[in-house]
């Protein structure tokens, strides 16, 4: 009896049948303009890659300059993160729960350093925690003054990465079941122990991402580092101003060297981040 053979039939769901869906309503014309935007940003990076001086990379990298800068910036960033989550993370609480209008200004707030220039930020910065600035004046009358300091790096550093921790966690903690917290509530559990044993649990993933994203940004900033903190070796000078200095110091190599350490460091960050959210392998 010859065996008969059938068209295979993808179930609903499955990898093959959602790839022949996509290709039904995916106009082919797409693929061009999204090549165009993926060159824009793979190009530069693949013709820095092909630029570094791989032979003397350990001699650059193991420089005492590259050294001092990298372990300020690891140690900056941490400092920084940590503070991150430790005051941005009752922050999204609030914005995923509450609404009105001075929760829309709020969110609003948050999100200015994300639109302002590196160098609008460093000033705005400077005239809030310099030592004329409002929070610099109040610092002085008890002997303490963060500018040019590793100090001034982390406070830079929460400036601009706090946004993106509060709105990466803003989004998980808004996918979190109302209806569990609510069942929780109505069966004795306070708001304390309803945040500890429920929302944090189902938000983790995202909060986990969003510190990582935020360590990431720590990583590169640079203009409103070197604007309001300045660029002190050992003290203030990070990677990205390490990286300035050897280009004005006509040290293409170097800058190079630490440019490969820093991309390095952000696929990590990027591995990790993915990791955290469950999505390593692809679907």
């Amino acid at each position: 009896m010859p065996l008969r053979t059938r068209e295979f039939e993808a179930v609903p769901g499955s990898a093959s049948a959602m790839s022949r869906e996509a290709r039904a309503t995916t106009p082919a014309w797409l693929w061009l303009p999204a090549g165009i935007a993926l060159l824009l940003c793979a190009g530069p990076v693949a013709a820095l890659l092909l630029n570094v001086p791989w032979t003397s990379l350990p001699e650059l990298l193991g420089s005492d300059a590259a050294r001092t800068a990298l372990g300020l910036s690891l140690a900056t960033s941490a400092g920084s993160t940590l503070l991150c989550v430790l005051l941005g993370l009752p922050l999204a609480v609030l914005l995923s729960k509450l609404e009105g209008p001075w929760i829309q200004l709020m969110r609003g707030i948050l999100l200015i350093p994300l639109v302002l220039s590196p160098v609008v930020s460093g000033i705005a910065l400077l005239y809030f925690w310099g030592r004329q600035g409002i929070a610099g004046k109040l610092l002085g009358t008890v002997g303490l003054d963060v500018g040019y300091s590793p100090a001034a790096v982390v406070i830079v550093q929460v400036f601009v990465s706090l946004p993106f921790f509060v709105v990466a966690s803003l989004n998980s903690l808004s996918a979190v079941d109302r209806d569990l917290e609510m069942a929780a509530a109505t069966s004795g559990a306070g708001p304390t122990a309803i945040l500890r044993h429920i929302t944090l649990p189902l938000a983790l993933p995202g909060i986990v991402a969003g510190t990582l994203l935020a360590f990431a940004r720590s990583l590169g900033e640079y203009g409103a580092t070197i604007t309001f903190a300045g660029s002190i070796e050992g003290s203030t000078r990070t990677l990205p101003l390490q990286i300035e200095l050897s280009l004005n110091s006509n040290q293409p190599q170097a800058a190079l060297g630490i440019c490969l350490m820093l991309i390095a460091l952000y696929l990590l960050v990027l591995l990790l981040a993915r990791i955290a959210t469950g999505r390593l392998l692809p679907r």
